[in-house]
């Protein structure tokens, strides 16, 4: 049987290849003004750079080290996770699937960043002329592993019997 890390660490590195394949195939075939509808009205695949956080947070910041401390601070978390990780066998398979996804939407933005220092943004979601801030497939499987922890905390926990 497969050990559970190796697992969590396999589904992290699938994350990791497929956001760098999405990411590639947008910049080799869209440019900054090219867009496609997927889904008029509602959903395109666009080419946008963030030099900030997810959601385009601190884009638009003049702080010259912004990029050096968004690398510092993805590779703490990056570090925790693969620490938190390595004990998988004694976590549920919910925590275990929402830390890898985590890890490799983490890893996926990482590498743009120390790369280029900007990450490559394609998902636009909007209705009318509200816009989602561009998003990536990193940033998606943040969000669900995210979602995912939470549903784990708000879940009703099983209390041990009591043992006299």
């Amino acid at each position: 049987m497969v050990d559970a890390r190796v697992k969590a660490y396999g589904a992290a590195g699938a994350v990791v290849v497929l956001d760098r394949v999405t990411k590639r195939l947008v910049e080799t075939r869209l440019s900054f003004t090219d867009s496609r509808s997927v889904i008029p009205g509602f959903f395109d695949i666009i080419r946008s750079q963030n030099r900030g956080a997810a959601f385009g947070m601190f884009n638009d910041s003049a702080f010259e080290w912004r990029t050096a401390l968004l690398v510092l601070v993805s590779a703490v978390a990056i570090g925790l996770i693969l620490v938190m990780l390595w004990n998988a066998r004694r976590m549920d398979g919910r925590t275990v699937a929402a830390l890898a996804l985590i890890l490799g939407g983490a890893a996926g933005n990482e590498i743009d960043r120390v790369a280029s220092g900007r990450v490559t943004d394609f998902l636009l979601f909007y209705v009318g002329r509200y816009e989602w801030p561009a998003f990536n497939v990193a940033d998606s499987s943040i969000v669900i592993g995210c979602g995912l922890l939470l549903l784990d905390m708000l879940r009703p926990k099983r209390q041990a019997a009591n043992v006299s």
